[in-house]
């Protein structure tokens, strides 16, 4: 309902109103503007002490406190359930509170997930440490072999967790083959579609009951704003709703409208990012010190064939590993001039990484190598930057490292590593 409009006639025009400065012409009505608005606003009025009422018992539908509901939340829920071919989306703080919600919502004591150990890192913890000290078992398998999803899931399994590609080693798990494993024993799957987008893989066409986004990295596309985003059937999303009720782990409407806009230009940033990636990739795979290159849209990358099927292209996001290890990674990443020294992904600028102690620092060495993370391995976002300027940026890196770190190659050394995934 529109709230009441009061003039500058119900004032004394010769003196300052406190009064006026809170109520003159307040407007709600704004169903007419062209850009979504922002509705920078922690509650809401009513109509009535009835509807009131109503709205808090939920017999009638609309706002009743932003830590619930939120139009401009709303707005980004919606256009990204639609973009993700969903009934309903719920919105988050950040990605890790998006987890930290689906657990609160479908486990209990005694219940296990099992998860892709390819997963992010920050994810892992959360599963293998949190989640344990509340009598919930995580099991983590290799997320490519579909004989140990098989054997993992069980009569107790609730969710089953996967992130395809992973991050940051690209590794496609077969989503249409877990989710008939999963379903099978009555557990739901859950995808993790940051790195794609939309844009490039829609999960629920492919059998996944839920799909999770950390939306600040390329649904934001700039390294703006928080927030993590879940889409499903409007059932399970309204007991997602009932968790973020009561735990407070919701989107702020200023970051949601910042995502709204960016949605806007997903499409183009993602096709332009992918076009510079796979141009990288190639040239990477020639260079003298890179032993090997992951990604998936390398023709000899291992899953290749399986990335085609079930995905519409092959995103920003590549990994390299050169001689050296850490010591000589750091020392190519401190070179760089362009590209920049950041652990987000996503952004319209490049950025590079060193998973070992940044991403992956705090697992242990058994953990990260579990995880195929060796001390030499390098995570590039490319941005939207000239794809020459990039590789100008990475060739000087590379000439930069010393010539006792090249010549550490070993005997022998296999060119066609370099399109192992």
């Amino acid at each position: 309902m529109q709230s009441t409009v009061i003039g500058l006639d119900d004032f004394n025009a010769t003196d300052f109103n406190a009064t006026g400065a809170l109520h003159a012409h307040r407007v709600s009505d704004l169903s007419d503007v062209f850009c979504e608005p922002l509705a920078m606003t922690s509650a809401y009025t009513f109509a009535s002490a009835k509807e009131a009422c109503e709205r808090f018992s939920g017999q009638q539908q609309g706002n009743v406190y932003s830590r619930f509901t939120n139009p401009t939340v709303q707005a980004f829920e919606s256009r990204v359930a639609a973009l993700e071919h969903a009934e309903s989306a719920v919105a988050f703080a950040s990605g890790m509170g998006a987890f930290t919600a689906l657990c609160h919502a479908f486990l209990q004591q005694g219940d296990n997930i099992v998860c892709s150990r390819d997963v992010f890192g920050t994810t892992v913890n959360a599963f293998s440490y949190y989640m344990a000290r509340f009598g919930i078992e995580a099991r983590f398998v290799d997320l490519t072999d579909l004989a140990q999803w098989k054997s993992a899931i069980d009569g107790r399994t609730r969710l089953v967790v996967l992130e395809s590609p992973s991050n940051p080693l690209l590794k496609i798990g077969d989503i249409r083959a877990v989710s008939l494993l999963a379903h099978e024993k009555g557990a739901l799957l859950v995808v993790d579609n940051t790195l794609l987008t939309p844009v490039f893989q829609r999960p629920h066409t492919l059998g996944a009951d839920l799909v999770i986004h950390s939306a600040g990295k390329y649904m934001d596309g700039q390294g703006r704003a928080l927030a993590g985003v879940v889409t499903g059937s409007q059932s399970l999303m309204q007991v997602l709703r009932g968790v973020l009720r009561t735990l407070g782990i919701s989107c702020s409407p200023f970051n949601a409208w910042l995502l709204l806009k960016s949605l806007e230009t997903l499409e183009v940033r993602m096709m332009r990012a992918q076009q510079s990636a796979f141009e990288l990739a190639r040239w990477l795979s020639h260079q003298e010190l890179v032993t090997a290159v992951h990604y998936t849209g390398l023709e000899h990358h291992p899953q290749h064939a399986l990335a085609c099927r079930q995905q519409d292209g092959h995103g920003g996001l590549l990994a390299f590993e050169i001689v050296g290890g850490q010591a000589a990674a750091w020392q190519w990443i401190d070179q760089l001039r362009c590209v920049a020294r950041c652990t987000n992904i996503g952004d319209t600028r490049s950025m590079v990484t060193h998973p070992a102690t940044t991403t992956h620092g705090r697992l242990d060495a058994q953990a990260r190598h579990q995880a195929g993370i060796s001390d030499g391995l390098i995570r590039l976002c490319v941005g939207l930057e000239r794809v020459d300027d990039i590789k100008a940026d990475l060739q000087q890196a590379f000439q930069a490292v010393s010539l006792q770190t090249s010549m550490a190659a070993p005997v022998g050394h296999n060119r066609n590593a370099v399109f192992n995934g």
